[in-house]
């Protein structure tokens, strides 16, 4: 990984994250849940994405696809963890924060978070920065 990637992942991720249930966690925590999350989308026979939504070094969102399960095509892993997360902060409370998925955001996600102030999107097993929404 090049040093300038890891300066800006090292800016994101300054505060140690905490899980949405307060737990401690380390800089790549992010990526991590997502995984996790993603798993569990599959587990629960649905399509392999997940995603979190970080603010101020904590997870504040989380979301699974659900698109199979509640048979949404809206519910987009990411969509859903921005839902989560306003509902938790209400919607100037995600303003600034980071959306991490598990892959890259689908136009339609991206263009959410766009809308509700996210200010970067993160994807991948290693946080790969795709910039502002």
């Amino acid at each position: 990984m090049k040093r300038s990637r890891r300066m800006a992942i090292g800016a994101l991720f300054a505060v140690p994250f905490a899980r949405a249930s307060g737990a401690d966690a380390t800089p790549t925590s992010a990526a991590r849940r997502a995984r996790e999350l993603r798993d569990e989308s599959v587990r629960r026979g649905d399509q392999p994405y997940g995603a979190v939504v970080v603010k101020d070094g904590r997870i504040v969102g989380e979301g699974i696809s659900a698109v199979v399960t509640r048979n949404d095509p809206e519910a987009h892993a990411e969509r859903v963890a921005l839902a989560d997360a306003v509902a938790r902060l209400g919607p100037e409370g995600v303003k600034g924060a980071a959306l991490v998925g598990s892959s890259r955001a689908c136009g339609r996600c991206a263009d959410a978070a766009r809308r509700a102030g996210i200010a970067r999107l993160w994807h991948g097993d290693l946080p790969v920065d795709d910039g502002p929404p």
